[in-house]
C-alpha cells in the first residue's frame, strides 16, 4: 500500500468511527472465503457494516479522533481484524452468536466492542452484549410501566361507573 492509499483508509475509518457510537472488533482469521461471504450477508441483512482493515491503520484512525477515549481498544488490535459498525449495539453480537451456532464454529471471535463509550474486551462478553437493551426497547419498557397505573385507574373508574349504572337501573 502506498502512503496515499493508507491515508485514504485512515480517513475512511475516521468517518466510520465518528458516524457510529457502536463498533465491534472481531477476529476472522480462520474463516474461509465462503464463511466470510455468509458473514457479510448476515451483516448486510441487519444493516451492520463489516469492514476489514489493517490493525495499524485502525489504531491511527482511532488515535486521530481521540487517543484517550479508545485506549482500551488498542490491545485488541492483533491478527486479522474485521470491524462491525452498527447503530444498534445489540445487532453485531446477535450476528456473531447466530453465525457461530449455525456453523458450529468459534469464529468470528469478539476481541472488543465499543458501545456508547464503554469498552467490552474479550470474547467472554459476547453473551452479555446479546442481552443489551436497545434505546427503543428501553423506551418501550418505560412507556409500558407508565401506562400500567393509568390503565388500572381507568379500569377501576369504568368498573365503578358500570356498577353505578347497574344500581340505577335496578332501582327503577
Amino acid at each position: 500500500m502506498t502512503k496515499e492509499q493508507k491515508n485514504e483508509v485512515i480517513e475512511f475509518l475516521k468517518e466510520k468511527f465518528s458516524q457510529y457510537n457502536n463498533f465491534y472488533i472481531t477476529d476472522t482469521e480462520s474463516l474461509t472465503v465462503e464463511q466470510v461471504g455468509k458473514l457479510r450477508k448476515a451483516c448486510f441483512d441487519k444493516n451492520v457494516e463489516l469492514k476489514v482493515a489493517k490493525n495499524t491503520l485502525i489504531k491511527k484512525a482511532l488515535e486521530a479522533i481521540d487517543a484517550e477515549k479508545y485506549t482500551g481498544v488498542y490491545e485488541s488490535l492483533h491478527n486479522v481484524t474485521a470491524l462491525l459498525f452498527s447503530e444498534n449495539p445489540k445487532d453485531p453480537a446477535l450476528i456473531i452468536s447466530s453465525f457461530r451456532k449455525a456453523g458450529n464454529n468459534e469464529k468470528p471471535q469478539l476481541k472488543a466492542a465499543f458501545i456508547n463509550g464503554d469498552i467490552y474486551s474479550g470474547d467472554a462478553n459476547l453473551a452479555t452484549l446479546t442481552k443489551i437493551k436497545t434505546k427503543d426497547e428501553l423506551i418501550g419498557e418505560v412507556i409500558g410501566l407508565l401506562q400500567s397505573p393509568a390503565k388500572r385507574v381507568l379500569a377501576a373508574l369504568l368498573h365503578h361507573h358500570e356498577k353505578q349504572a347497574e344500581a340505577t337501573t335496578a332501582v327503577e
